[in-house]
């Protein structure tokens, strides 16, 4: 079902389209899913910009990917959480990351968002969804 233009967005993720590490997870995500039950939107996109503004996140410096979950945005490892458990298994198995000691994964988290493109490079533009999978990218607001 397509939420309509008052309905919050649900199962969508907000990412840093230019991260490597960030766009392979999505990459993956894609695959592994093969619903469609999630859908994305990245954060240099302009309703990517507009929902990140809206939940405090910088999208020219974005420190957290957002996961709209039933009405929520949730970060970092409750967004982890929350994205497993719209997958199918066996990956939905591993949600329990979001029952672990909350500090020290947010910390982890925090850690590996600091250093991602150090570790793992930035692209020059945001990626660029194939033609396959467009349909689960929103990319502008929706009306209204």
């Amino acid at each position: 079902m397509i939420p309509g233009p008052q309905d919050p967005p649900d199962s969508l993720w907000l990412f840093d389209g230019v991260c490597n590490l960030c766009s392979g997870s999505v990459a993956l995500v894609l695959r592994l899913d093969r619903e469609g039950v999630i859908r994305f939107t990245p954060i240099q996109s302009p309703y990517g910009r507009q929902l990140a503004l809206a939940h405090g996140i910088d999208p020219d410096h974005p420190d957290s990917f957002l996961f709209l979950d039933r009405g929520q945005a949730l970060a970092k490892t409750a967004a982890i959480g929350a994205l497993l458990r719209r997958m199918r298994a066996p990956w939905r198995w591993l949600a329990f990351i979001d029952r672990l000691p909350r500090r020290p994964m947010d910390r982890a988290y925090d850690w590996l968002a600091a250093n991602r493109y150090r570790l793992m490079g930035k692209k020059a533009v945001c990626m660029v969804p194939s033609p396959a999978v467009r349909a689960r990218f929103i990319l502008e607001p929706p009306p209204g």
